[in-house]
């Protein structure tokens, strides 16, 4: 059964994604710097998936019936905290405290720090292994719960990736999405100078994944990739979306260093003047 796309799941899904930014920009204003740019781009990502997918309690972020989201990337810490904000499992006014001694929301997440998050990130390529288990536990469980793993194009990378990928085919295990944020840029310059992984597509499908590729930024594209992997059976499925960096903000769209991005005291509040003006102009 399809679920229609109406205007107010579009709605509501745009105006969690403008608060999710908005949310990213006043962290990042905190340390002057960070993980901005990634947080911009997989807004309107973190939006569907808060606000229209997940089935979860806020006020009990243990509950076993709960769909499971995994930040491998934990970096991107920033952007989850901020739709976890938005989800209710954090208070707003928390935000403020990203990053500093004795918060709960520490630059790269962690699991035993924060309500909802639900892996400890750092050193990439853990987190799809990590669902897999996950999976095949519920799996046996008899729970009907579904988890989502959310890595990065720089991700690709890594075997253990790769290797996760394999095991998730082969156990068909199709309570498992992945979501791969292709931005094009990792720690070291452009990916594709890295170690090029196109046509990533194909890759998926070669290795026995139901696989979509979706404008990343693109709130209805998402909603309707998101409807479908939900109701796809017999293998897991991948969303691969295209993100721009610093999307909704075009101070920061084409910064040249742009992975770990450093702001002026006096940008700050251009860059939430163009993302509002950008929201309310759509």
């Amino acid at each position: 059964m399809t679920t229609a796309i109406t205007t107010d799941r579009l709605d509501r899904v745009r105006a969690a994604a403008y608060r999710i930014r908005r949310h990213a920009l006043d962290m990042g204003e905190v340390q002057g710097q960070g993980y901005i740019g990634q947080a911009l781009g997989v807004a309107d990502i973190l939006a569907v998936a808060y606000t229209d997918q997940l089935h979860h309690r806020p006020d009990d972020p243990h509950w076993p019936g709960r769909d499971r989201f995994l930040l491998s990337i934990g970096h991107y810490a920033i952007a989850l905290y901020a739709a976890l904000a938005e989800a209710g499992f954090i208070p707003v006014e928390e935000l403020e405290t990203y990053g500093s001694d004795g918060s709960r929301l520490p630059m790269s997440g962690m699991a035993s720090y924060t309500p909802g998050m639900e892996i400890s990130g750092g050193s990439l390529g853990h987190g799809l292994t990590v669902a897999t288990g996950m999976a095949l536990g519920l799996r046996h469980q008899g729970n009907p719960a579904r988890v989502y793993n959310l890595l990065s194009d720089g991700e690709l990378d890594e075997g253990s990736t790769w290797e996760a990928a394999l095991a998730c085919a082969h156990h068909g295990l199709d309570n498992v999405t992945a979501i791969v944020d292709v931005n094009a840029l990792q720690a070291d310059g452009p990916t594709a100078g890295v170690l090029r992984t196109e046509p990533v597509t194909d890759k998926w499908r070669a290795f026995g994944w139901h696989a979509t590729r979706v404008d990343g930024n693109d709130p209805a594209a998402l909603l309707a990739a998101f409807d479908d992997m939900r109701t796809h059976r017999g293998s897991p499925a991948v969303l691969i979306c295209d993100t721009r960096i610093g999307c909704g903000v075009p101070l920061l769209e084409d910064r040249e260093k742009a992975h770990f991005m450093r702001v002026d005291p006096d940008e700050w509040q251009i860059a939430r003047d163009q993302l509002s003006e950008g929201y309310h102009h759509a």
